[in-house]
């Protein structure tokens, strides 16, 4: 019958494992016992090779599962206060039982490398996101374009606050530029090389946005990734996290928000242990919070919380003197991504000017960007601008009657509404019913 042996390379193998290792050949007779098993003994591997395990271990199970050529998993012992699981296993050869080999796994050991590894991965995972997020605030307060004196005035005041850390709150109509004041202040604070994560919280459902800002542990529901998931206050422990679109926040997770930024403590979905986070909030809102309050939809609680500091960015079109400046700056960035000079000659940009903006700076951006595909010579005219030219504000206005300027104003108003819920009839629905009209009599004032 072939002989059990174990070399000195499979023997180094074997003493490398933290498992123990036991093998006997067909008599019962111990060949090799690795480190971690001599330990488990307390004798030498001397002392074990070439003695029967039953005079060892009376209880030992390893010889029937030779005799019997079946393996047997998972044995549950606790021995003098230790619980361990044996696998016990025949060796074949040629068809042929040769011998038999254990492996003892010790439980606290093995929970201990799962606790580790558990660790580990959580720590990767916060690495990689700092390597991902870290310095994803783009811009600063010179990214922010403007010689209005309102503008200066607000960009001077939240260099000011950048310099605390306090929770800022960014109002403004849409496309004004609520990020790149959030990406300014964080790039203006001490928190500046810590990491800076942005999250739209109109994208999510209640459910999904818990777990996106709070994280979740393992088995918190179905589906739910093993080891759990850190979330993103965790994530941006020592910088700064920004809360876009705050006002469409789910109301239950309001309140978790609330208790987070008083504690300054979080517990993921499914926990029962809290997270200690240093982490700064900025919020931004193009919604009027204070209607939200009224209409039940916005805790106030939370409002005066996060009401500490409000910068208000004022929209384009009250700050027309920006609009030059600002579309000759983008216009620099839009020669070199086209690799060709493109201009605006006087009379487009006095036409610009006229424009109401409901979208503001963001439209006036797309604006530049589809005329400066149809600009011959590189020079963007009127002919080049999309339909707003035929939308001007303002332009002899002194010559308009009454009921004209009415229409024009209506038509602003309803405007400025479709570009804050949408251009669909389900938007346009909620649009007319917010400006207490119906349905029909919207599409009638804009046919006007």
């Amino acid at each position: 019958m072939e002989k059990l042996v174990v070399d000195s390379k499979l023997a180094a193998i074997l003493d490398s494992l933290s498992e123990g290792i036991n093998i006997i050949d067909t008599n019962g007779n111990i060949v090799f016992g690795n480190k971690a098993y001599c330990k488990f003994l307390g004798l030498s591997r001397e002392e074990l090779i070439g003695k029967k395990l039953k005079d060892i271990r009376p209880n030992a199970k390893l010889p029937d599962i030779v005799a019997r050529g079946e393996k047997l998993l998972h044995v549950e012992r606790n021995e003098n206060g230790q619980t361990y699981f044996v696998n016990l296993y025949p060796i074949y050869s040629d068809g042929k039982v040769i011998g038999g080999v254990s492996t003892v796994t010790f439980i606290n050991e093995a929970f201990n490398f799962k606790k580790q590894i558990e660790q580990l991965e959580k720590k990767m995972e916060k690495r990689l996101i700092r390597i991902n997020k870290a310095n994803s605030a783009r811009y600063t307060f010179d990214s922010i374009t403007t010689v209005s004196p309102q503008m200066i005035e607000l960009k001077n005041m939240a260099r000011q606050v950048a310099e605390t850390d306090m929770t800022v709150l960014l109002q403004s109509e849409t496309g004004t530029g609520k990020e790149l004041f959030a990406n300014a202040i964080h790039n203006a604070s001490l928190r500046k090389n810590e990491v800076f994560i942005a999250i739209n919280c109109a994208n999510f459902k209640a459910e999904l946005l818990d777990s996106e800002l709070f994280g979740y542990v393992e088995g918190a529901f179905t589906g739910a990734k093993k080891g759990g998931k850190m979330g993103l206050f965790e994530a941006a422990h020592k910088g700064t996290l920004f809360l876009d679109e705050i006002s469409e926040m789910d109301i239950t997770l309001q309140s978790k928000l609330l208790r987070a930024l008083q504690e300054k403590r979080i517990r993921p979905v499914g926990g029962v242990e809290d997270i200690p986070v240093d982490v700064r909030i900025i919020c931004a809102s193009n919604a009027n919070l204070e209607e939200y309050i009224e209409k039940g939809k916005f805790r106030p609680d939370l409002y005066y919380r996060l009401n500490i500091c409000t910068i208000k960015i004022p929209p384009l079109r009250e700050r027309i003197e920006d609009i030059e400046v600002i579309a000759q700056e983008q216009l620099k960035h839009i020669s070199q991504k086209l690799k060709r000079q493109i201009t605006i000659d006087r009379a487009t940009m006095e036409v610009l000017k006229k424009y109401h903006w409901p979208g503001n700076v963001r439209e006036l951006i797309n604006v530049l960007e589809f005329s400066s595909f149809k600009a011959q010579n590189g020079v963007i005219t009127v002919d080049c601008l999309p339909e707003l030219k035929d939308n001007i504000t303002n332009i002899d206005e002194t010559h308009k009657t009454l009921p004209e300027r009415v229409r024009e104003f209506e038509k602003r108003e309803i405007l400025k509404e479709i570009q804050k819920y949408g251009n669909s009839t389900e938007a346009k629905k909620r649009a007319a019913k917010n400006l207490g009209i119906s349905l029909a009599s919207l599409y009638n004032k804009l046919s006007n």
